[in-house]
């Protein structure tokens, strides 16, 4: 990357390696990181909280009405699915007899 790159991750903690964030930020190869989502969450690496070029939020991107109706409805549409036809709207490895 190139020295000064702003990082933000809001997909899956472990896409980053936090003791490397925190190098990268105290050597100021990154200039700042904002993240949602933790390595081993909900525990978070002392360095990032520790330093003031980094953003750290609460990983509640599905904790309003809206987003939760959603989820309820697509599980019991899976359940659903996969109770009358045998199928899964959205298999995981574990379940690849159910495509």
């Amino acid at each position: 990357m190139k020295k000064g790159v702003v990082i933000v991750n809001t997909a899956r903690g472990a896409v980053m390696d936090e003791a490397a964030l925190v190098s990268a930020l105290e050597s100021g190869h990154v200039a700042s990181a904002g993240l949602d989502v933790y390595e081993e969450e909900p525990k978070v690496h002392p360095g990032l909280i520790a330093n003031p070029n980094c953003v750290l939020v609460p990983h509640m991107g599905t904790w309003c009405v809206e987003t939760q109706t959603k989820m309820e409805s697509w599980t019991i549409a899976n359940v659903r699915a996969a109770v009358t036809e045998g199928k899964l709207k959205s298999p995981v490895p574990e379940h690849a007899e159910l495509q």
